[in-house]
């Protein structure tokens, strides 16, 4: 059987050592032949792909795992792209802080402002690497989008006719918690998720095809040692006992979000870029290759600081579980958790094989949700099997949680329509729609600034 390649899109980024833990990890189950890691900054791919390259060698040694800074040659035969990329990188999200605090929003790097900021970088820049793949890729190639905001990005992969599925492991966590909480394995537990990419909501928990819901709303730790520790319990009574992704937290606790990132500094942005900046610093020191060790203790050292104040400056909260500094020989032998990773490997596995399995990713509706379009994009659990992607059929979403959808939903529309198209005014009128902006002088402002920031003024967009 011919061999497969498999290429990451975005591999010098700094989560890229797990995903190459958990690709090594499934390597021959996916019979895979080589992998190959790009990135355009050949600095940080040195030091992450460089870790990374030696995390799936010591797993997997027979695995031919590369490092490459040219796309044509990465993207080439390749039969399944990941995407990760951070366009404009810390940099430009701490420019949308600044420009979207100073205007009193939500300055939160996916959702609202923040979020159409990032996809006017991210949406041309994937957009061109899926139509190299379309060139030169292997035939049937499929593209699995983690590029942020995923919901924005695969949309206008799948309005651009590419074959995109968009994958994130926020409601893997949550998920993966609630079974942990109930005390069984995850393959006996199931329940349905569906909405929009950072803004999905989760009922029907079952273990063993028995109903586990009472057990679920009841149990003393679900606000405390899972995600829904940033909510209040009351919350349960306007979601019609739906448990929510952790990101509704932006839309119903709007005011205190942007209160409390107007007192913490510093901000989760200026955090991220300043860990970076001594990390990037610390590594370029360390030669990978002969000094392992020493590299991934100065990896875990900065990176368990951002991992242990996620959500952290946005709700008060710290995460349940304080992330340790691991030895070499537990990182490579510890539990995987999978993360966006663990998805993209479970995808290939299920959409080569008769045996269904369930995920939550982002595809087209369907029909799924019967009141949006066949080709919108929504967040939702889904049958994987025999090369085929069966989104859940919704049933009774509540009205309040449906409108909110439904809203985000034109926004989505808008904005990747705007964004292809390279339309001021178009833009305009999709932040205007979005509830965290829907105001008519923030939004002309916002897409002023977002155009001079992001395009340097150009002049193309009219």
């Amino acid at each position: 059987m011919t061999k497969k390649k498999l290429c990451v899109l975005g591999g010098g980024g700094v989560r890229s050592i797990f995903v190459a833990r958990t690709i090594a990890r499934a390597a021959a189950e996916l019979n895979l032949g080589s992998v190959v890691f790009f990135d355009v900054d050949a600095t940080k791919l040195k030091s992450y792909g460089g870790l990374s390259k030696e995390v799936a060698r010591r797993i997997s040694p027979d695995l031919e795992f590369s490092l490459e800074t040219d796309a044509k040659k990465a993207i080439e035969n390749a039969d399944y792209i990941i995407t990760t990329v951070r366009v404009g990188g810390d940099a430009s999200r701490v420019k949308d802080e600044e420009i979207i605090s100073s205007l009193g929003l939500l300055a939160q790097e996916t959702t609202g402002a923040g979020g159409f900021s990032m996809a006017m970088r991210s949406i041309p820049v994937i957009s061109a690497y899926c139509q190299l793949a379309k060139e030169i890729a292997a035939p049937g190639h499929i593209i699995l989008n983690f590029t942020n905001p995923a919901g924005l990005v695969t949309q206008a992969l799948v309005d651009q006719g590419f074959p995109a599925y968009g994958i994130c492991d926020s409601p893997l966590e949550l998920i993966g918690q609630l079974s942990e909480m109930l005390k069984v394995s995850r393959n006996h537990f199931s329940c349905n998720s569906f909405g929009l990419n950072h803004l999905t909501w989760f009922n029907e928990f079952e273990v063993d095809g028995k109903s586990v819901s009472k057990q679920v709303f009841d149990h003393p730790e679900l606000f405390i040692s899972t995600e829904m520790r940033i909510f209040d319990p009351e919350i349960l009574d306007v979601s019609d006992d739906h448990l929510l992704n952790e990101y509704l937290y932006f839309y119903h606790y709007n005011k205190k979000a942007i209160a409390m990132f107007e007192d913490s500094k510093p901000s989760r942005g200026d955090l991220i870029a300043t860990i970076n900046k001594a990390m990037n610093a610390e590594l370029s020191a360390v030669n990978v290759e002969t000094d392992f060790d020493t590299a991934l203790d100065i990896f875990f050292r900065n990176y368990n600081v951002r991992e242990n104040n996620y959500m952290k400056n946005e709700s008060g909260k710290a995460r349940p579980k304080v992330r340790e500094v691991p030895s070499v020989e537990e990182f490579i032998n510890g539990n995987d958790e999978g993360g966006y990773a663990g998805v993209a490997v479970n995808f290939i596995k299920a959409f080569k094989s008769s045996t269904p399995a369930e995920m939550v990713l982002s595809t087209r509706n369907n029909g799924a949700i019967a009141e949006l379009a066949t080709n919108d994009v929504i967040e939702v659990m889904c049958t994987v099997f025999n090369q085929e992607v069966k989104p859940r059929t919704q049933k009774n979403i509540p009205k309040t949680i449906f409108n909110l959808i439904a809203t985000m939903k034109e926004y989505e529309r808008l904005s990747v329509k705007a964004i292809l198209t390279k339309d001021k005014k178009l833009a305009v009128k999709a932040l205007m729609a979005n509830p965290l902006v829907a105001n008519f002088d923030l939004a002309t402002k916002l897409v002023s600034e977002f155009v001079f920031h992001n395009a340097s003024g150009s002049g193309e967009w009219k």
